[in-house]
C-alpha cells in the first residue's frame, strides 16, 4: 500500500485541516462541513493526477481544440455519516463518478472494546473502476478495511484511492497489513501519534460525524 501525506507539503489543505481542529471555529457546523467538502476537492484534485488520460477533439465556436481527458469508470464511496461532506467534496470534481454509500459503527461491549457493525452497503459493481472510498478519520483502520471488503464482494477494483484527512500511526500499520498490494493507495493530510484505550485519534478533531451533523442518540 502506498501512502501519500498531502499534510507534509505546505498548501491551502493545512489550513482547512487546522480548522477542523480548532475547537472555537468547530462550533460552527456549516463551517465544519464546509471545510470536509473543500478538503474533499483537494484530493480529488490530487488524486485525479494519478488517472489515466485519452486524448479527444472538443469543438469551440472557433475550431477544433485537443485535449486530454481523464478516464470515466470511477467509483465514489463514503461511510455515513462523517464521510458525506468529504464525499461532496470529491463528486464535485468527479462529477460523472457513480456512487457506494456504507453505513458502519463502533458497537461498545465491556472494558471499551468494539466491534465494527457494517448494517448497509449500496453499491453497483466496482469490477475494474477506479475506487475512491473517504472517510474523514481513520483511527484504528478497521471501517475502512471492512467498507472495502464489503464493497470488493461485487468485484475487484482496478485500484482503490482511500482517502482519510486525518489517520493515525497505528491504522498505517494496520492497513498495510491487510490491504498490502499494490492497487491501493492511501491519502491522508495529517498522521497523529496517538489513540486513547478507547481508540480516539490524538490530537485528532473529535467525533466527525457529531461536528458535522449534530449529536447522534
Amino acid at each position: 500500500m502506498k501512502v501519500v501525506n498531502l499534510g507534509e507539503n505546505n498548501s491551502i489543505l493545512n489550513q482547512f485541516i487546522a480548522e477542523l481542529r480548532d475547537k472555537v471555529i468547530q462550533k460552527d457546523s456549516m463551517r465544519f462541513r464546509r471545510n470536509l467538502e473543500r478538503i474533499g476537492e483537494i484530493f480529488a484534485y490530487e488524486v485525479s493526477k494519478t488517472l489515466d488520460y485519452t486524448p479527444c477533439e472538443v469543438t469551440t465556436p472557433l475550431g477544433i481544440a485537443q485535449c486530454n481527458l481523464p478516464e470515466k469508470d470511477i467509483l465514489v464511496a463514503t461511510i455515513l455519516r462523517a464521510g458525506l461532506p468529504l464525499h461532496t467534496g470529491i463528486l464535485n470534481f468527479f462529477d460523472k463518478a457513480q456512487n457506494a454509500f456504507i453505513a458502519a459503527y463502533r458497537k461498545y461491549g465491556k472494558d471499551n472494546k468494539f466491534t465494527i457493525q457494517v448494517e448497509y452497503a449500496s453499491s453497483p459493481n466496482p469490477e475494474g473502476k477506479i475506487l475512491i472510498l473517504a472517510d474523514t478519520m481513520l483511527a484504528t483502520g478497521s471501517s475502512v478495511v471492512l467498507a472495502y471488503q464489503k464493497i470488493c464482494e461485487m468485484g475487484e477494483p482496478r485500484h482503490t484511492h482511500l482517502v482519510c484527512p486525518i489517520a493515525s500511526d497505528y491504522s498505517l500499520g494496520y492497513l498495510s497489513k491487510r490491504l498490502p498490494h499494490k492497487r491501493v493507495t492511501l491519502w491522508v493530510g495529517a498522521i497523529d501519534e496517538e489513540l486513547t484505550n478507547k481508540s480516539y485519534i490524538v490530537p485528532g478533531l473529535g467525533d466527525a460525524g457529531d461536528l458535522a451533523f449534530g449529536d447522534k442518540l
